[in-house]
């Protein structure tokens, strides 16, 4: 019988090892992921044949729900540039929130999106407004890409109808309009601590995408580009601003629609059944891609347009791995039965009740990457003690969202996903980006539900 001790062995080796592989030697990330899943494996009392079939299993599943939405995701924003829609997009945003609020807007968009759509699927349908922004207000694409993730990440973790709120909702049976309430007030002073990080960070960090080619520059000088010399009439293309808007807004608001009419039960519809099947994420994503071909591509060429898609794809086939690998390292941690044990021990322990799922969520995610599984496992564990915890179910169930949120790293897809999209490689820029962020909304999420569990708790 495998021993607890030791499955925390195999998996704090197997960490220390990919980051030494990845920071300290010339072995890709990717081969780092897989030969940090094998150690943690076996190391941990894995049979063999089971950490082969845990690899395997886990790629396979990070890429059955987001690889074919990665695939038309970088086609989507390939065309979105070329086309010249991220410019009329970028000017909408400035008009809109005025210049100097464009993190704000991001930040808005990604909160709004992300109650309709995994927050992977939307950094990667909304990344183009990142790179149009940056190029029309000369503000570092770190700024601007960390304002958005963390607002796709604060609904998809706290708001219902998010996916996996909506689970922990039904495991600890909690009231979902108080749910929603809470976990959007939440919400507020985390957006309100990552946004000035992002632009302290973006300072730090000044990258551009390259104007006359792909791939991304850092300048020397920050470019500083005032209200009044920001040109917000294009003449790289005529194309209308609800055209530009279409092939990312069509695809979130069936999404969106689709989440609505599935808690609404109406399943029986004709209407309603062919609306759910066009607001799955992936048909949802190939209509939009559709519309940016036949509606954004007037003035380009077949080969042109074919053109654009491949140099998007080839630049997916990285993120592709990345994704996948992060996979095959937690469904080794999961398989193994670490963070089983891990909970089971702290469940048994006489920490503040509050507490409880809090800590059970974050090292969850941290030892295997999924903030879902994170939630759901704390939500599970605690919902039996719930009732001689003497705890609001409804703040059991924030804290368990809240914890989901910590230290984001090599084994979320997310944390690839942000990062390879805005061109950030380095190992230690990489965490900076998206593990402290990630970790500062955590910490501030738990001060946020700390004081609310005492004056109405």
């Amino acid at each position: 019988m495998i021993s607890g001790i030791q499955m925390i062995f195999g998996l704090i080796i197997g960490i220390c090892l990919l980051v030494f592989l990845i920071t300290k030697t010339k072995v890709h990330v990717f081969l780092g992921l897989i030969i940090c899943s094998i150690t943690v494996g076996i190391i941990g009392g894995m049979n063999q044949q089971d950490v082969i079939s845990s690899i395997t299993k886990g790629f396979g599943n990070s890429l059955s729900s987001i690889g074919i939405i990665i695939g038309f995701g970088v086609m989507l924003g390939k065309l979105l540039e070329v086309s010249g829609a991220t410019e009329v997009m970028a000017n909408a945003f400035i008009k809109l929130f005025g210049h100097k609020k464009e993190e704000e807007a991001l930040a808005a968009s990604g909160f709004v999106t992300s109650l309709s759509i995994f927050c992977t699927s939307g950094f990667i349908i909304l990344s183009p407004l990142v790179k149009g922004l940056s190029k029309k207000t000369g503000k570092s694409v770190v700024s601007l890409g960390i304002s958005l993730a963390g607002g796709l990440l604060l609904s998809h973790t706290l708001v219902p109808p998010a996916a996996g709120p909506i689970g922990v909702a039904g495991i600890l049976n909690v009231n979902i309009g108080k749910f929603m309430l809470f976990g959007a007030i939440i919400s507020i002073p985390i957006i309100c601590v990552i946004i000035p990080y992002a632009r302290y960070l973006g300072n730090k960090i000044y990258q551009l995408p390259n104007n006359d080619e792909d791939g991304w520059i850092r300048p020397s000088e920050k470019k500083v580009i005032s209200s009044n010399n920001i040109n917000t009439n294009t003449n790289k293309k005529s194309l209308s601003g609800s055209m530009a808007f279409a092939p990312i807004v069509v695809p979130i608001l069936l999404i969106l629609l689709n989440t609505v009419l599935k808690s609404l039960s109406f399943k029986n519809n004709i209407l309603a059944s062919i609306l759910s099947f066009a607001g799955s994420p992936i048909i949802a994503l190939s209509i939009g891609l559709l519309i940016a071909i036949f509606g954004l591509t007037g003035n380009l060429s077949r080969k042109e347009t074919l053109d654009a898609m491949e140099e998007g794809l080839k630049a997916s086939g990285k993120l592709i791995l990345l994704v996948g690998g992060g996979g095959a390292l937690g469904m080794i941690i999961q398989n193994s039965g670490v963070g089983t044990y891990i909970a089971t021990s702290i469940s048994k322990t006489s920490i503040p009740p509050i507490l409880l799922p809090f800590i059970i969520s974050c090292l969850l995610r941290v030892i295997q990457g999924s903030g879902a599984v994170a939630m759901t496992t704390a939500a599970s564990v605690t919902a039996p003690m719930i009732s001689t915890l003497h705890i609001d179910p409804v703040f059991a169930a924030l804290a368990a969202c809240v914890g989901s949120m910590m230290f984001s790293y090599f084994n979320d897809s997310y944390f690839w996903v942000i990062n390879e999209s805005i061109g950030i490689s380095n190992v230690k820029e990489q965490m900076k980006v998206w593990s402290i962020t990630s970790t500062l909304a955590c910490i501030t999420g738990l001060i946020a539900l700390l004081i609310l569990n005492f004056f109405l708790g």
